[in-house]
């Protein structure tokens, strides 16, 4: 069986009795037209190794080896994997299906088995429940992806992309936006999912920046992101006194009587290599 002849997938779903789980944040997109447009706004996959976490019954799975990517994909829910091998033996080895859980997934591994010498992005439809600490994951840790294009709860995809001054800027906007270029690409109703969520869905897409700051001035930001966020109606000098206050933004180049949230990434990173000079 080649994958133009894969059954759709509402029929694969019938067949096996699955159902999404609320526990695993499970919103299955079954419209085959959505998934292959979130591979194309994902780039040229065609010849590149694609990580995806949560594939479930496999529809944006199915669009990423139509566009000839090499899958690996990464699922918690072993209710799965019977209709994830069919897909695999459909996929002519470009698909490899991993049982686990993603936050605790070695991606650089995995490639370097799986994938050797390809260039590898990241592409999924997250579990709401852990979509944001998988992002920060791969931001901060070891593997690097050439991209990444991710669907989250609308809400968080806003605090990804939002500027300074923005109602949803905060401290996921700053920490993704030091690292990437972040794009809202893609908005998703509700009823395009099955079972559909309470929320609207939408895809931003990451870009790294070429020129990565070093890992400590990112550990050092962290910090710094988590206190001034943490009281961000409280100025500058009350929310990040633990770490010098003041004395902090002061060296920063930063007035201390600024709130966080109108304070641009750059000047967070300002705040961080500063942090960095007083503690060293």
């Amino acid at each position: 069986m080649k994958l133009d002849d894969l059954p759709p997938l509402r029929e694969v779903l019938a067949e096996h009795a699955l159902a999404a789980k609320k526990a695993f944040g499970q919103h299955f997109l079954l419209d085959l037209n959505i998934t292959r447009k979130i591979a194309r706004l994902a780039g040229p996959l065609e010849g590149r190794a694609v990580i995806e976490v949560g594939p479930g019954p496999g529809g944006l799975t199915r669009a990423l080896l139509e566009a000839g990517a090499t899958v690996i994909a990464i699922e918690k829910d072993r209710r799965f994997l019977p209709v994830l091998a069919d897909l695999a033996a459909a996929a002519d080895g470009a698909l490899t299906v991993i049982e686990g859980d993603a936050l605790e997934a070695d991606e650089a591994a995995q490639l370097a088995v799986h994938a050797p010498g390809l260039e590898s992005r990241v592409v999924s439809n997250l579990p709401y429940n852990v979509g944001t600490a998988l992002l920060i994951k791969w931001l901060t840790g070891a593997y690097r992806p050439a991209g990444l294009t991710l669907m989250f709860q609308r809400e968080v995809a806003q605090r990804i992309v939002a500027g300074v001054g923005a109602d949803a800027y905060g401290r996921l906007s700053v920490i993704t936006q030091a690292l990437c270029q972040a794009e809202l690409v893609m908005d998703l109703p509700a009823r395009a999912f099955t079972p559909p969520p309470k929320v609207a869905s939408a895809v931003v897409r990451l870009t790294p920046l070429s020129a990565r700051p070093p890992e400590p001035l990112i550990e050092a930001l962290e910090t710094v992101t988590a206190a001034a966020f943490g009281q961000r109606r409280k100025m500058l000098r009350s929310s990040l006194r633990s770490l010098g206050g003041e004395a902090l933004c002061a060296a920063a180049g930063i007035s201390a009587d600024n709130r966080a949230e109108v304070i641009p990434v750059e000047g967070f990173l300002a705040l961080a290599a500063a942090l960095r000079t007083l503690t060293i």
